[in-house]
């Protein structure tokens, strides 16, 4: 029991420097953010798509990255991967997937 005492400091520091380490001013679930031009707003970004149950929550949920169901985006650098204009544009490719019917006759 004196070990599970002395460890939970030590457990507690841990947890708040990894915490801490992370990048400020990271958005969710970026995983490329290159800039175009230095002082321009104009990125090359990559980002997990949403996962299509969480599309009409809320705030939604993106996939794990491993999924490999990755965004290649270029656009506006503060463009946010789980705003509105990213969840209309998913929700309008998963109806076009869902309800395209050209091939049928």
């Amino acid at each position: 029991m004196k070990k599970v005492r002395s460890f939970l400091p030590f457990l507690f520091v841990v947890v708040a420097l990894i915490w801490s380490a992370a990048p400020v001013g990271a958005q969710e679930g970026v995983l490329l953010k290159i800039e175009a031009l230095p002082d321009s707003n104009y990125c090359h970004m990559k980002f997990p798509a949403i996962n299509e149950e969480t599309l009409s929550w809320a705030r939604p949920v993106l996939k794990d990255a491993a999924s490999g169901d990755i965004i290649d985006f270029y656009g506006p650098c503060d463009h946010d991967p789980l705003g509105n204009e990213q969840i209309v544009a998913q929700q309008r490719e998963l109806a076009w997937v869902l309800y395209d019917d050209r091939d049928s006759d």
